[in-house]
């Protein structure tokens, strides 16, 4: 933990090698074949998604496989030290990028949060390798420590990277305000990621979790992974409805919420 915690503090990524059961690795692979056939998925054909890259958004909506995804315990207590416990789904997508596919523009994550940089991380993002990730075949370049820079990258323009190698199985995990981008695919196979991005609890999501999910698959969420998608609240106030949680208002479950006025008042009256 601390080394991973390090690394992203200094360079702004770190890799977490072969973490990814083999049996949920070949799931996760199944149900993304499965999807990119049943939703007929095409590229986005834009420069920043990509002409030869297939894209599959709002996981969580589509296969309960995924759910595995946000709560693995080798990924998770690393970005809850990044961000803190109230983190969030931002969003969920798989990124299949095919031959024939060019560098994706270098961006930051939280390029669109308008706060002076560098900042305390308010996104922390992850690619998970369900193949091997190689230089050849368009693994994600990097620009070491450019989180703590004070401007963002330019739209289109080059830069000097490197490129995040990794086995099948190993996740990359990176401050959202690292500098980074999918890389060409100069092999003959298509190289397949899943997109893990969470946010700090105060921010919004990029994916709508609590609109984009039926409500009747939430309530099968295990209880972390309901916080997870936002329907807990952040430091026991935002997102509240009516001092109520969203799992006691909506999904009509129950948790240990108790809204931060009340646990402020508790000490003054000797509760």
């Amino acid at each position: 933990m601390e080394h991973h915690l390090r690394e992203i503090a200094e360079r702004g990524f770190t890799i977490v090698e072969r973490v990814i059961e083999p049996d949920l690795v070949d799931a996760l692979n199944e149900a993304l074949l499965r999807l990119e056939t049943a939703l007929a998925i095409r590229p986005g054909a834009n420069l920043f998604e990509g002409d030869h890259t297939i894209r599959i958004y709002n996981l969580l909506a589509h296969d309960r496989v995924f759910e595995r995804i946000p709560v693995h315990p080798a990924v998770l207590p690393i970005v809850e030290q990044v961000l803190d416990r109230g983190c969030l789904v931002s969003s969920l997508s798989s990124i299949s990028i095919d031959p024939g596919e060019d560098a994706q523009p270098i961006h930051a994550d939280d390029t669109l949060i308008n706060l002076p940089r560098p900042h305390a991380a308010l996104v922390c993002n992850s690619m998970w390798a369900l193949t091997d990730f190689t230089a050849e075949n368009g693994a994600t370049r990097v620009v070491p420590g450019s989180h703590l820079l004070a401007e963002k990258p330019e739209f289109g323009r080059d830069y000097a990277t490197i490129p995040a190698e990794m086995p099948k199985g190993s996740v990359l995990i990176w401050n959202g305000s690292l500098w980074h981008g999918g890389g060409a695919n100069l092999s003959g196979e298509r190289r397949v990621g899943i997109a893990m991005n969470y946010c700090a609890g105060f921010i919004r999501q990029q994916e709508n979790q609590q609109l984009g999910i039926p409500l009747e698959r939430v309530r099968g969420f295990a209880p972390r992974l309901k916080e997870l998608a936002g329907f807990g609240t952040y430091k026991n106030l935002i997102g509240h409805i009516e001092k109520r949680s969203p799992i006691q208002a909506v999904l009509g479950g129950d948790d240990d919420f108790v809204s931060v006025w009340d646990l402020v008042d508790r000490p003054a009256r000797g509760q």
